[in-house]
């Protein structure tokens, strides 16, 4: 009895200090990168913020690729991303030095979206996005993409090429080919995602792309088109359900953050990941994306509770890996640093 009296008043005042310290909380949180993925740093700065008042926590969307490049410059302290990172990216931030953990956190659909006045495009195949899209293309009137539609000027906004969303979309519709986007001046980008979804709302003839989300917050200005999957040959809305079960082809993708480890080593740091994990499917429902599966995100968490650094989409000759998440976020497909 006399063991256990000493040791419950000693066991108090061993937590004492740690509930003070998480209590009062502060320091500062530097979070760049994607504007696809500021919706989710947004939302769980929101709620962590609600737990420790005292962190301040800046959130960026800037673009993809430059949020790799704070990254490698130390100016972040976590890097939002749509796309994995690239190899030329992986390896100037291995010559600064920085080491980070991948961690994916959901799921997003590219959405292609038109004015709610165009009622002649009901769907979109890959190869009509090409002529519309593709600088090998450049399709000058909606007349020539198909010839039932009007002879009316096309109208483009795209992100900027800083953003992990123009990536993804000429990957999708020109890397067999090694194309790229088309940048005439029928064409107006922005890395400002606010600003896309603008111009497509104030021109009847107007097309434009970004993440499910924005699209999502803006549907009564919007109108998403209906993909047409390459394998099915059915014309798929995007949607909740139709990202998380892959039908939404080919623009469904995961999304990350980058963290970079030595910023992990701050408390407040440190703290906000462990609360993203926490809360992570909560956060993501909130800002209207699709959760990732139990198992993806239970192997994220394992790597940044072992400081497991590196990338898994790069090998280690520096080729990029592809196919899905889940098989390619597996522990044997890591690349240290």
């Amino acid at each position: 009895m006399k063991s256990v009296s000493v040791s419950i008043p000693v066991l108090i005042l061993a937590l004492l200090p740690m509930t003070g310290q998480a209590q009062n909380l502060s320091g500062n949180i530097n979070i760049q990168g994607s504007s696809t993925v500021q919706p989710i740093s947004n939302k769980a700065k929101e709620l962590f913020n609600g737990v420790h008042p005292k962190v301040n926590i800046s959130v960026g969307g800037e673009g993809t690729g430059n949020g790799f490049k704070a990254l490698a410059s130390g100016e972040c302290d976590i890097s939002g991303a749509s796309r994995p990172i690239k190899s030329t990216e992986l390896a100037k931030v291995n010559a600064a030095g920085i080491k980070f953990v991948e961690v994916p956190v959901a799921y997003d659909g590219l959405t292609i979206v038109v004015n709610p006045k165009n009622d002649f495009i009901k769907s979109l195949t890959v190869d009509q996005l090409k002529k519309i899209f593709r600088e090998d293309f450049a399709a000058k009137t909606w007349k020539d993409v198909d010839p039932s539609w009007p002879s009316e000027k096309i109208s483009l906004y795209i992100p900027g090429s800083a953003s992990g969303t123009f990536d993804y979309f000429k990957e999708v519709i020109g890397k067999k080919d090694g194309k790229t986007l088309r940048s005439d001046e029928q064409v107006q980008d922005s890395e400002d995602d606010k600003m896309l979804v603008t111009g497509v709302k104030g021109e009847k003839y107007a097309m434009g792309f970004f993440g499910y989300s924005y699209y999502d917050a803006n549907r009564n200005g919007l109108r998403a088109v209906p993909i047409v999957n390459p394998k099915s040959g059915k014309a798929v809305t995007p949607s909740i359900e139709t990202i998380k079960s892959g039908e939404y082809a080919p623009f469904s993708r995961p999304l990350f953050v980058y963290v970079n480890t030595k910023s992990y080593e701050k408390l407040e740091v440190e703290e906000y990941v462990l609360y993203m994990f926490d809360n992570l499917p909560k956060i993501v429902e909130a800002a209207g994306y699709v959760p990732l599966p139990e198992a993806v995100v239970a192997a994220a968490q394992d790597n940044v509770d072992a400081s497991n650094t590196g990338t898994h989409f790069v090998d280690e000759k520096g080729e990029k890996r592809s196919g899905a998440l889940e098989s390619v976020f597996v522990p044997e497909n890591r690349a240290g640093q």
